[in-house]
């Protein structure tokens, strides 16, 4: 008699469960969803996240709402994200500079204490120069450097963001020097190149399209397999006789322990939003490229990429200890 008691308890916990787990996940969301971007507003990141949080996916019926925290090369942002609650509510917008500030900075976010959710896509670096410069090819440009080194003032972020990345891999492709100057974020950069203030940048294309086209900068080469939507006319380093790609990603990532059935329902409905062709036509509008993967997809292209980078930092004595 105990044990058919014991087993109708048994059962009777396991229906209850079961409510509560699909109860869970049918109230999920109740409240907004915070997307954080490691970066001013205005940049490429940034444009990203609000877009997403403007079309929000349908299966996640509540505002969502952007917050740039930003500062130290993208690692305030990180660890903003790592140390919220682990309740689905709060997600990050992250790239190359969460590998490269794991790596450079001791009191950085480890990876592993951050969960991809969904990679959105890729985004090539750009080489763009002022006019004043009278630089019009990237063999002109490296030809400069190689007469006089440093002679160039690059715009980019501080150290271990994309573009200073990029910065450094042409700096060692090719063998030449930079003077590399640090700003907050995409944004500042962008301006400071149009200003005169330095006299290039490794951004990606969207952030100077307009002033290309407007004829107020140069971009001179974009560091990809193919030429960008957004500047057509502007080869690729390979079409200029030069091997050189480097790219950024923007991936959407959680805190650790995220239960599985919210985990679950975020992955869906920004692979859903993502593959949606109405919200590729409005990216490719911003010239975002959106190549989605899933979660366990992102993990396996955020582990490739922090092999590559580590090289890249290494090869440039840029490692921590």
């Amino acid at each position: 008699m105990k044990s058919a008691k014991s087993l109708v308890t048994i059962i009777l916990a396991v229906v209850m469960l079961g409510t509560l787990t699909g109860r869970a996940m049918a109230d999920f969301p109740e409240k907004p969803i915070t997307i954080v971007v490691p970066w001013p507003a205005g940049g490429a990141y940034d444009l990203a996240a609000r877009l997403m949080a403007e079309n929000p996916p349908q299966n996640l019926p509540v505002a969502m709402v952007v917050n740039n925290v930003t500062g130290a090369a993208g690692s305030n942002g990180v660890r903003h994200v790592a140390q919220s609650e682990a309740d689905g509510y709060t997600i990050g917008m992250m790239g190359t500079h969460a590998i490269a500030q794991s790596y450079m900075n001791a009191n950085a976010t480890p990876l592993a204490d951050l969960e991809p959710l969904m990679l959105i896509g890729p985004e090539p670096a750009s080489l763009a120069v002022s006019n004043d410069t009278g630089i019009s090819t990237v063999k002109q440009y490296l030809a400069a450097l190689k007469e006089q080194p440093g002679s160039i003032l690059n715009g980019n972020d501080s150290p271990g963001g994309f573009s200073y990345i990029a910065a450094t891999m042409l700096e060692k492709r090719f063998g030449v020097t930079l003077s590399k100057i640090p700003y907050q974020g995409y944004a500042p950069t962008a301006s400071a190149l149009v200003s005169g203030e330095v006299m290039s940048s490794t951004l990606p294309i969207p952030l100077l399209a307009e002033q290309h086209k407007a004829g107020k900068v140069k971009i001179i080469g974009v560091a990809a397999e193919k030429r960008h939507p957004f500047a057509p006319d502007v080869p690729t380093f390979k079409e200029q006789g030069y091997d050189f790609i480097a790219e950024d990603f923007y991936m959407l990532y959680l805190p650790k322990g995220v239960p599985g059935n919210r985990r679950q329902r975020l992955e869906k409905g920004f692979h859903d939003l993502l593959n949606d062709d109405g919200f590729q036509s409005k990216a490719a509008e911003l010239g975002l490229v959106i190549m989605p993967l899933d979660a366990e997809a992102s993990r396996d292209y955020l582990d490739r990429r922090a092999l590559e980078v580590k090289t890249i930092l290494e090869n440039a004595n840029l490692l921590e200890d």
